[in-house]
């Protein structure tokens, strides 16, 4: 049975989640188009382009990122605290980027309007930004955004209507630092286990290309935006994308839909203006409690040692010296090739160790979490 994704999603548990969204009928229309013989891998960019632009917004920062032909994943963080400590007008300011808000918003947010609303909409311009507040902080909310931009996007380009995505992005928790490593290392790897890429440095449109190739990808980012504004300025600026079907599921699946947005339709014209905002850093003495707690050189060295594993041509093989990662956290390095290279199908919407998978089990009243018996076996093995 399909569960509500607040649910899935609650940073009580976990601030780590792995997110997979996927065109619909699972079609290659980031890709090449086998009917037309058209390439669409610009697009490809676009949805790089505009996870990393999300997240100068959001209180949701990227570790991780991989846009494919047909789908996409994203390892984020929710910054729940970050996002409760901005203040009414900040909150107010950052989501009237996305949206154009009521005339009460409007009004306070402009120096010289402010100073008439009675206190009674005073009153109703703060409910409004504890709501934003919460809202900046919501997975489904960022989903939404960022998949009805590029539905918009792409339909126009088509010259069609209708769904661009399937109707609900999955969601993995993440629930201790060997889950997150696990599914970062996965994401990266995905243009290299497609037989796309030889090494990570190629792997274009991921987040360790942009971390072994700044400027390369800075590069890329800074045409792809330039192009996005350029399109939609020839369109119209900030339109209401009428052709774009998008559903409550797709959306904060809260049956409220679009209209929970309290202002219309999301402001395209002002989000391909936003400036991409930075990745997760990496911070091996965990000081920093938001960043990635690893060093980012036994990363890239775990990333490549795999890579050279998992290449098509090249499956089966086995480093001949264990990561640093791995033998830090006790991992066995065949185990990791595994259950990592197939972990979307052996877990379901949780990853991590057999007691964490048991306690949010209790936690959600299920009888048990679908991937309990890969994490026992990643744990006899790494015993």
């Amino acid at each position: 049975m399909t569960r509500p994704r607040s649910a899935l999603v609650s940073v009580t548990d976990t601030l780590w989640y792995h997110v997979v969204s996927r065109c619909v009928r699972r079609a290659f229309l980031c890709g090449e188009d086998a009917h037309t013989g058209k390439n669409f891998d610009h697009r490809r960019g676009w949805i790089e382009a505009r996870i990393r632009q999300l997240s100068s917004v959001f209180a949701i920062d990227v570790a991780a990122y991989a846009v494919m032909s047909n789908h996409y994943h994203i390892v984020l963080r929710i910054d729940a605290e970050r996002a409760q400590a901005l203040s009414d007008e900040e909150a107010l300011a950052r989501w009237t980027t996305l949206f154009a808000g009521p005339l009460w918003v409007r009004r306070y947010l402009h120096p010289e309007q402010r100073a008439g609303l009675d206190e009674a909409e005073l009153d109703r311009v703060r409910e409004y930004a504890a709501v934003y507040r919460a809202r900046l902080a919501d997975l489904s909310w960022y989903m939404r955004v960022l998949n009805e931009g590029i539905a918009r996007l792409a339909n126009r380009e088509d010259g069609v209507k209708g769904r661009f995505w399937e109707g609900r992005f999955k969601s993995q928790a993440l629930l201790d630092e060997q889950a997150l490593l696990m599914a970062m290392a996965y994401v990266d790897l995905n243009p290299i286990r497609a037989g796309l890429a030889e090494t990570p440095e190629e792997s274009d449109y991921t987040s360790v290309q942009a971390r072994l190739q700044p400027e390369r990808v800075e590069q890329r980012l800074s045409e792809t935006i330039a192009a996005m504004r350029e399109e939609e300025a020839q369109a119209g600026g900030d339109g209401v994308a009428a052709e774009v079907v998008v559903t409550a599921a797709e959306t904060t699946e809260d049956g409220q839909g679009a209209r929970a947005a309290e202002g219309g339709a999301v402001k395209h014209g002002a989000l391909v203006k936003l400036a991409p905002a930075p990745l997760l850093p990496f911070d091996a003495t965990s000081r920093e409690g938001w960043a990635i707690p690893y060093a980012l050189e036994d990363y890239l060295e775990l990333v490549e040692s795999l890579g050279r594993c998992l290449h098509p041509q090249k499956r089966g093989l086995i480093p001949e010296k264990t990561p640093k990662l791995l033998e830090r956290l006790g991992i066995d390095t065949a185990a990791f090739i595994a259950h990592g290279t197939k972990f979307l199908k052996e877990f379901g919407t949780a990853i991590g160790k057999p007691a964490a998978l048991i306690e949010l089990a209790a936690k959600r009243q299920a009888k048990f979490l679908r991937g309990l018996s890969a994490a026992r076996c990643l744990q006899r093995q790494a015993a």
